[in-house]
């Protein structure tokens, strides 16, 4: 039997996407061993989400160390002694350190909420997002799963979701709509990384998803 895929999930806020991906493993959609929750508020409600599914923690921010140098490497060390394979983004508010980054080149995802590589990058997150989105009159938004470079979502794109946007839209209906999109697909990314059923080439991933 191959060794299942150790991830790393990183979180900083309420974790919906990780309680998601959390209940498709239960249901045996979804092939992957979470090793350990890390985060950089010690409030979020992704800790106690993993606690009750006996989901190891780590609080780490910045702010507990000397230097952005310390950070990088208690993080890279914690991962390392993990044997981490995959680092799983879910609400992680936190630019990743580019040493990172490039020891686990494509091997970070990230999801985002709108289509990219409209309405991301710096700033852009949360309803920030799907404002920007009705301020600018989109007929269509959506979800955008993708790997992690040293840019704010410009990383190659693993899959792609969309949702219509309704002319009576809010912020936090259109937010509600897509994060339904959210649940449902993360998954099915981190599934096909896991199983090995996709590859980058250049700015594209090919593959089955």
């Amino acid at each position: 039997m191959e060794k299942e895929t150790n991830a790393a999930v990183f979180a900083s806020g309420g974790g919906s996407n990780f309680q998601a991906l959390i209940d498709k493993k239960d249901e045996g959609k979804l092939h992957v061993n979470f090793a350990v929750l890390i985060g950089n508020n010690s409030k979020a409600k992704a800790f106690e989400r993993a606690r009750n599914h006996s989901i190891p923690t780590l609080h780490i921010a910045p702010g507990h160390f000397e230097d952005e140098n310390e950070y990088t490497e208690k993080l890279l060390s914690e991962l390392e002694s993990r044997n981490i394979d995959l680092i799983v983004l879910a609400g992680y508010m936190k630019m990743i350190p580019r040493a990172m980054i490039q020891k686990y080149h494509n091997r970070i995802i990230n999801i985002h909420p709108a289509l990219l590589p409209s309405f991301g990058g710096v700033g852009m997150y949360g309803k920030r997002v799907h404002q920007a989105v009705l301020d600018y009159g989109a007929k269509v938004s959506g979800i955008t799963v993708h790997f992690v470079d040293e840019e704010y979502d410009r990383g190659p794109i693993i899959l792609q979701e969309t949702a219509e946007v309704l002319d009576d839209d809010t912020a936090e209906t259109l937010a509600e709509r897509v994060l339904k999109i959210e649940h449902a697909n993360y998954w099915r990314a981190v599934e096909a990384f896991a199983q090995g059923t996709i590859r980058v080439e250049g700015r594209k991933v090919i593959g089955k998803i």
